[in-house]
């Protein structure tokens, strides 16, 4: 006997798309410092003993993010995260095959606020990344900094998530097997302050440390542009040369993170708050550079195939751009 259950109705997939959705801003803007309050906090209460082996694993397992994380399948197969996915929606587009017996490094564009379209396509199994691509890995570059805090650096490493250093990009790349993809958005968090709507400006004219590590590790370039992720969000006007991104470079370089003072819709109400709008992103992957290994490669061997990387991703989004209702007289900006 077959038990079938009645479907959802609108209201209900909408208040359940909007939670997760919330669910995420928060494991990223609150989550961290929750993590670290527990941590301590533990430590004056009749549980001081769960942060004290805790603290005792960390350091026994301190290098395990750099050595390609510990990432759980069933946490990327979770359902809130097909929930985000239809709350915008996201989805993910490949426009050539990826050889699994071959190692890829992605740059993914652009940042946006909070890299929604990155996160959700290579950390998570809701856009069907393993049906796409099958046979491949995906890993996710991230801020160090995160992988420093006592209980999320398990979480974010459940996702595919590893610390945005050049040992921990080695440690993927080199490995002989292949089959393993590692995704680096370049702009870094930089970029998001200047993920307006509409804006289509990438920081990285002069980010060449992807290409080098490319060709040292002879791993073919693949360029993935994100449509509609400078969109969910609104960000408070912050022109170059302003106080504003004046003070936010200030704490940039402190912090070692970007502070958009960005806003869009609340979980109840429609005019003010966190939560993204919902406003479609599609990531489109392109098709692989092939790139000659080199140990040592010269400045103008660097400069060559950055040069061809741009030029690749440009005809991406004007390939592709005409799909997601960019205006035809909108192109890349490269800074």
């Amino acid at each position: 006997m077959k038990v079938e259950f009645a479907p959802l109705s609108v209201p209900l997939q909408r208040r359940l798309q909007t939670a997760s959705v919330a669910q995420w801003i928060f494991s990223f803007l609150g989550l961290a410092q929750c993590c670290t309050a527990a941590f301590i906090a533990l430590f004056f209460t009749r549980f001081w003993l769960v942060s004290a082996l805790y603290a005792a694993w960390w350091f026994i397992d301190r290098e395990k993010p750099s050595k390609g994380g510990r990432r759980i399948h069933i946490l990327r197969n979770c359902i809130v995260w097909r929930y985000m996915r239809d709350y915008f929606p996201i989805t993910l587009m490949k426009t050539a095959e990826l050889d699994p017996r071959q190692n890829y490094l992605v740059g993914f564009h652009p940042h946006g606020v909070l890299a929604a379209g990155a996160f959700l396509n290579f950390c998570t199994e809701a856009s069907g990344f393993s049906i796409l691509f099958p046979g491949i890995t995906p890993h996710l570059m991230m801020l160090s900094l995160w992988f420093r805090i006592p209980f999320f650096r398990d979480y974010v490493m459940s996702g595919g998530l590893i610390p945005s250093d050049k040992e921990s990009a080695s440690y993927v790349l080199q490995k002989r097997e292949g089959g393993n993809l590692l995704a680096i958005i370049v702009g870094g968090a930089q970029e998001a302050l200047d993920a307006h709507p509409g804006s289509f400006t990438l920081l990285l004219k002069n980010r060449k440390g992807f290409v080098r590590l490319a060709i040292q590790h002879g791993t073919p370039l693949v360029p993935a542009f994100s449509f509609g992720e400078n969109d969910v969000f609104d960000q408070v006007k912050n022109p170059k040369g302003s106080w504003l991104r004046r003070l936010q470079h200030w704490l940039q370089q402190i912090m070692g993170v970007s502070l958009p003072l960005f806003h869009a819709r609340g979980i109840f109400q429609y005019s003010f708050g966190l939560i993204p709008y919902r406003r479609p992103i599609c990531t489109v992957v392109g098709k692989p550079i092939p790139v000659q290994k080199k140990h040592r490669p010269s400045e103008e061997e660097v400069d060559k195939v950055h040069q061809k990387y741009l030029n690749e991703l440009s005809k991406l989004f004007e390939k592709h751009k005409a799909k997601y209702n960019v205006p035809e007289d909108s192109h890349l900006e490269f800074l």
